[in-house]
């Protein structure tokens, strides 16, 4: 499965259509009519024995989801924006061509997944501020406009995440935001901040802001306190943030029935309460023999998750 659209055309300036044809594999490209997942159900109809994905985060995510289900290896060529996913499994994601190697000399390994629901996540589910901003229908065009539009509120303590989340230092009631990653995310340092150095600990990240504070927190000394287990500083830094990690996750609804989430960066609504939980072992993946960036420790002989939806 190929989306032609996904960063800015990536499919088509490196030729990965005719490439992976070129290597035995048949492409569908997406399109207004047929989604990324709908395209990988009807691969594995036609008997396709491993789904190989060209596109950003939130395609992958949608043949994951297919991949899941159907227990067939997936394969990621990075062809989106930020290909946060792709990064963190250490493909090269300046040069997608690279990835296509493991059509016919990949090596097969167990990463863990997320699930939320129905829906599956390889990066994170995400409440409060980008969950709204999702929403908006100007959102691709102009992200820089929404967020500014929509921050505002949740600075002022006016607008939040209309749950509350069960932390280990208790649980906290209407926070700006809440994000559960599959795995945990690096926040120790600034230089990786956001990515994931394994995919295999069996354990989500949590993390939460909570509601606004006279001062302003210095919001990664926080969470790089609670990551490295110190305890945090005296003032508004050290109470504005919680990070953790849990093999579950649960939102509950404060009165409400259905709650707004970014999930792999596309909008989804959830109805309260809402579980996110870690399947490890969940997801098999085909990756090249050869990554330059940071790899995820294979694990060839994990078992796999049950697949209980």
């Amino acid at each position: 499965m190929a989306n032609p659209r996904s960063g800015g055309g990536k499919t088509a300036r490196f030729d990965l259509v005719n490439r992976a044809e070129s290597m035995g594999a048949r492409v569908w490209s997406t399109s207004a009519e047929q989604d990324a997942a709908s395209l990988a159900r009807r691969a594995v109809h036609e008997g396709a024995e491993v789904l190989g994905v060209a596109g950003g985060d939130g395609t992958v995510s949608a043949v994951a989801a297919v991949a899941f289900a159907t227990d067939r290896p997936l394969l990621v060529v990075p062809a989106g924006t930020r290909n946060h996913f792709a990064r963190d499994l250490g493909l090269d994601i300046r040069n997608p061509v690279s990835s296509l190697s493991a059509v016919t000399d990949g090596v097969l390994t167990h990463l863990d997944l997320g699930v939320v629901g129905p829906h599956v996540f390889v990066n994170n589910v995400s409440f409060g501020l980008y969950a709204d901003a999702l929403l908006d229908p100007g959102y691709r065009e102009d992200k820089a406009r929404t967020f500014a539009s929509l921050a505002p509120d949740y600075l002022k303590g006016t607008q939040g995440v209309e749950a509350d989340v069960d932390t280990p230092r208790g649980t906290v009631r209407f926070p700006q935001v809440v994000l559960v990653s599959n795995n945990p995310y690096h926040i120790a340092t600034p230089r990786y901040l956001g990515r994931r150095f394994t995919l295999t600990s069996g354990l989500l990240g949590g993390i939460v802001l909570k509601g606004p504070t006279d001062t302003p927190p210095d919001l990664l000394r926080a969470l790089r306190s609670q990551l490295l287990g110190q305890q945090p500083g005296p003032g508004p830094a050290g109470d504005a943030a919680i990070a953790w990690r849990a093999a579950s996750i649960t939102l509950h609804g404060r009165g409400q029935q259905l709650l707004h989430a970014g999930i792999d960066g596309e909008p989804v609504t959830l109805p309260l309460p809402v579980t996110c939980e870690a399947r490890p072992g969940g997801l098999r993946v085909l990756l090249p023999r050869d990554r330059p960036g940071i790899p995820v420790e294979p694990v060839p002989g994990r078992p796999r998750a049950p697949r209980d939806h």
